[in-house]
């Protein structure tokens, strides 16, 4: 690499780490409150993300910047206050931010990481295993440096703290690794993520010492990628934050108003109604997380609107908390005994009301992603996956856009857990779900169809899109080896393809694509195909 493109790579490595700092600003919002500073703190990081980008040509950057700055602007012109649009827009500026490297020409960014994506430091006896992860971890988008020696570990160490240490127990001599780990985390606040790794299985001694050291994880026997970026990711939870989203319903313009504006400054989107009879409605449009209702109202009072919502399955487990004057504690136990969650009594304190809706929420996600999702590789279900198929195509329909589907099936799976096990073949499909979150977009969905089937909803997507988007999965997936004997695995998958038309339901696209996988696998797999209509 010539000495101007050096120069190059390092002024725009400025711009990504100034993009870190933006990202850092707006991540706090979810342990706190919007106030002046932090409006000072945001602006002053994205001006100087633009000036950044502005110098040294980082179109993309220098657009979504600008877009953050409009953003702020507005909040400014609202007397300093958010509101449900602007924390919507910020989040996906910032969301984009967080998925932008470098320009797509620049000779050191095939791999387009994102910037708050540190590398993983691995320290292996084995320096060919060690490597082979490497490469294995850039299939999954994610940076990671090997080291060979204890001194070029702890020189990284000293010039950027890593996003996660993979350290195997013995390494640079017995249990070397361990003090190794527990001497570079001396000081550090928070901790650094620690995987600890050992060929062979170990003591209880030898585990409490890892736990001691750091240690979140602890593997032993052999290192896949799949399954060691899933925990980095768990343990990182550097995943897109995606606002709260409650439902506001009381007659009262002014009480609705108030509590919007709380929560909104808390960085919670919100919707608001005064009349409970366009609940239903709402919440099939809005879908929050959670509903404050006022107990009290003219035309239908807040217990019996919970009950109506509660009669959908859709919304059984949303939490309401009602939110009155009611001091009376029978009344406020009889309201909860008739589907609500929570009683908050006014006047209540605004700090009050965001930690229990945050709580409440939180918790709510977590159940529900519980219920919606296959427990193996943590994506949809089939019934969730049909469900969004049809939410999707509903707002395709309305909105008049494109949407795709399709369906993936893993070639030869049986005989892949024929000569290699159930354990390996797990292992295939967890590799292959974190392959396609990793690999698609957050406004697409992804489900576990059943077995070794997938399927994608792809919104705002034509056919031709959907194949080369997929296409390049395929290829980049039969590239990935899984450590096995005599000789390490790699599979490979077939896909079909369907575009929307004219007034079809969600059924007749899903029998679309999978007659499109069937055209792919009779066609020799390890393709993708177009659904085409002989007629």
């Amino acid at each position: 690499m010539s000495d101007q493109e050096e120069l190059k790579q390092h002024f725009a490595q400025r711009v990504i780490h100034q993009a870190r700092e933006v990202l850092e600003v707006w991540q706090q919002l979810q342990r706190s409150e919007w106030n002046e500073d932090y409006h000072a703190a945001l602006t002053e990081a994205t001006t100087r993300l633009r000036r950044f980008a502005d110098r040294f040509e980082q179109t993309e950057h220098s657009e979504l910047a600008l877009n953050i700055e409009d953003c702020l602007g507005d909040i400014r012109d609202n007397r300093g206050r958010l509101s449900s649009s602007t924390i919507s827009t910020l989040s996906q500026l910032i969301y984009r931010l967080a998925r932008t490297g470098l320009r797509h020409s620049d000779p050191h960014n095939q791999s387009f990481l994102p910037p708050l994506s540190k590398p993983v430091y691995i320290a292996l006896q084995d320096q060919e295993r060690a490597e082979h992860l490497v490469r294995q971890l850039d299939f999954f988008s994610m940076s990671a440096q090997a080291f060979s020696n204890v001194a070029a570990f702890r020189t990284a160490m000293h010039r950027r703290h890593p996003a996660a240490i993979v350290m195997e127990v013995d390494f640079n001599g017995p249990g070397e690794g361990l003090r190794l780990a527990e001497q570079v985390q001396l000081g550090l606040e928070p901790k650094l993520p620690m995987l600890f790794f050992s060929h062979a299985e170990t003591d209880t001694p030898t585990r409490l010492a890892a736990v001691r050291a750091g240690g979140l994880e602890f593997f032993t026997g052999t290192l896949d990628a799949s399954s060691l970026l899933e925990k980095i990711e768990i343990f990182t939870r550097t995943a897109h934050y995606e606002p709260i989203r409650v439902l506001i319903i009381d007659d009262s313009r002014a009480q609705a108003t108030h509590t919007e504006r709380v929560l909104n400054n808390a960085g919670i989107v919100t919707q608001t109604l005064t009349e409970p009879i366009q609940a239903i409605g709402a919440l099939a449009e809005f879908q929050p997380d959670l509903i404050i209702l006022d107990m009290y109202m003219p035309d239908c009072q807040g217990t019996e609107l919970a009950k109506v919502i509660r009669q959908h399955e859709r919304y059984v487990s949303v939490p309401i908390i009602y939110l009155s004057a009611e001091d009376d504690l029978d009344k406020q136990l009889d309201a909860m005994g008739e589907g609500g969650d929570d009683f908050l009594t006014k006047p209540i304190k605004p700090s009050h009301l965001i930690a229990t809706v945050r709580t409440r929420a939180t918790r709510a996600r977590s159940l529900k992603a519980r219920i919606v999702r296959d427990s193996l590789t943590g994506l949809y279900n089939h019934t969730h996956s049909l469900q969004l198929l049809e939410d999707a195509r509903f707002r395709a329909r309305r909105d008049n856009r494109p949407l795709s589907f399709a369906m993936l099936d893993i070639d030869h799976f049986k005989q892949v857990n024929d000569t290699f096990g159930h354990p390996m073949g797990d292992r295939v499909i967890k590799s292959l779900a974190l392959f396609l979150k990793q690999r698609l977009r957050k406004t697409d969905h992804i489900g576990r169809y059943g077995g070794e089937e997938f399927a994608v909803v792809l919104p705002d997507t034509d056919e031709q899109s959907a194949l080369k988007v997929l296409e390049e999965i395929r290829q980049r997936f039969a590239e990935i080896h899984y450590p096995a004997q005599p000789q390490d695995l790699s599979c490979t998958f077939s896909c079909g393809i369907a575009e929307l038309r004219d007034d079809m339901d969600g059924n007749a696209l899903s029998k679309q694509a999978d007659e499109a996988l069937y055209v792919a696998k009779r066609g020799g797999r390890n393709r993708v195909e177009i659904y085409l209509d002989e007629a």
